[in-house]
């Protein structure tokens, strides 16, 4: 059952995370994805101004650069020195593009008042048509083939529009047509790096995604158990509760059901000569009646913790009156009885509840005490805060019995708490009105030696 709960717990926290991650990426993308297509349409505008304004360099008559066999489209700056030496300076061939810049066919000419620069960086060049989509003219640093030019040309005529883009040979590019008096004018811009960063940023988003998920989900695991373990505690505890409070009704139960089957059997005899199995009826019902009392007292405190009203009482005054009610008990059983009370200590709180807790601690200090052994009761301030300690010499409690103490129904020899009547439920009603004055019970226990309870009261 725990574990269901657990993978339905980190289920729904997967599902959560995932989806604000999803968010979050997607919005991250979209921004990004929006700057990229700002930026290149401003590059875009900012190439087509410079190719417009004659700042490109020299147009090029397509029949020229058609000419060229494949492979020997060289440089303009080859050309116009003469040699047929290829200029360090440009770019490869084939790259299927080139750089915007200044003429190097010659074209040394000033620029014009008021054009706009070269962008330095961008790959780009100019294609000019007639009204049919002619090619008419190219603009470009460096001549490409024929076919490269043709393919560029087709897609800005099946889309002409100011700004597009398409995939060519590997590389993206984006254009931009617009009417010139003899036909149109189409600039192309090489847009592959730009568009990458999408690209990686998706790459990006999928990696730290499952790195996120991963760990998200380890941690939400290692939680959600330690999460569940209380819930998983308490649920044993309830679980043992009702299992003990079965068994410990059942004895009474079964021993009034014989005695009951040995009137009937005897039906005819008197009540005088049956008094002894009436006796025990009444005994056992008797046992019953505090069980079921402790019980419901234990219930009430669980449901009425928030709702106790407290009240400033003097906690010296309190002590004493217990201790005045328990001595002949304690003297009966022929025990020595020492106390230490530091007068006029009060605090907030229930006094017949902490009274309660006194009774309990004292009741349990004669139960446990060796014939003839000795209980010390001691009250004080201690860091500002009462303690009560009561001492009792005797067996003791075992190391491993000390952290189940308070559990109720624990008792840690079910035999001689039977003998005593105990149910182990004394202490647990005693831990639980403490926590309801938000202080702390603890025993400390040294085996065939001394047994002591502390109470810190706030």
């Amino acid at each position: 059952m725990f574990k269901k709960l657990r993978n339905r717990f980190l289920l729904m926290n997967m599902a959560i995370i995932t989806f604000i991650m999803l968010v979050a990426f997607t919005a991250i993308y979209m921004i990004t994805y929006q700057n990229v297509r700002r930026d290149i349409g401003m590059e875009l505008q900012r190439v087509s101004e410079f190719y417009h304004k004659g700042g490109g360099p020299g147009k090029k008559d397509p029949a020229k650069a058609s000419a060229l066999p494949p492979g020997q489209e060289g440089s303009l700056e080859a050309e116009a020195k003469g040699d047929g030496s290829p200029d360090p300076s440009s770019p490869p061939q084939g790259s299927g593009a080139a750089v915007a810049g200044p003429s190097a066919e010659g074209s040394s000419r000033p620029m014009e008042k008021g054009q706009v620069p070269p962008p330095e960086l961008s790959v780009s060049f100019e294609l000019e048509t007639d009204r049919e989509w002619n090619l008419v003219k190219t603009n470009s640093r460096f001549e490409m083939s024929q076919d490269f030019y043709d393919a560029a040309k087709n897609q800005a005529v099946q889309n002409p529009v100011r700004s597009g883009r398409f995939n060519l040979d590997g590389t993206r590019w984006a254009y931009s047509v617009q009417p010139t008096p003899s036909g149109y004018s189409v600039v192309y811009l090489d847009v592959t790096a730009q568009l990458k960063i999408t690209t990686n940023l998706i790459y990006t988003f999928l990696a730290v995604a499952l790195v996120m998920l991963a760990v998200i989900y380890l941690t939400s695991r290692y939680f959600a158990n330690r999460s569940i373990e209380p819930v998983r505690k308490a649920f044993e505890k309830q679980r043992q509760f009702i299992a003990d409070a079965s068994h410990e009704l059942k004895t009474p139960l079964a021993v009034i059901n014989t005695n009951a089957e040995v009137l009937l059997a005897n039906s005819e005899d008197s009540i005088q000569s049956q008094s002894k199995w009436l006796h025990h009826i009444k005994s056992e019902t008797e046992r019953m009646k505090a069980l079921a009392n402790d019980l419901l007292y234990l219930a009430r405190m669980d449901d009425a913790r928030g709702q106790l009203i407290f009240v400033p009482f003097d906690l010296s005054e309190a002590v004493e009156s217990v201790i005045l009610t328990m001595e002949a008990v304690i003297y009966e059983k022929e025990l020595a009885f020492t106390y230490e009370i530091e007068p006029r200590l009060s605090m907030t709180g229930s006094s017949e509840q902490v009274k309660q807790v006194v009774m309990i601690l004292l009741d349990n200090a004669v139960k446990y005490a060796n014939p003839r052994g000795a209980i010390h009761l001691e009250l004080k301030k201690q860091h500002h805060r009462p303690l009560l300690k009561v001492t009792n010499t005797g067996e003791g409690i075992a190391p491993e019995h000390i952290n189940h103490i308070f559990d109720r129904f624990y008792r840690a020899d079910a035999s001689r708490s039977r003998k005593h009547g105990g149910y182990g439920l004394g202490l647990a009603i005693a831990k639980s009105i403490v926590e309801g004055h938000k202080g702390k019970i603890f025993v400390k226990s040294v085996p065939n030696g001394q047994t002591s309870f502390y109470v810190q009261l706030g």
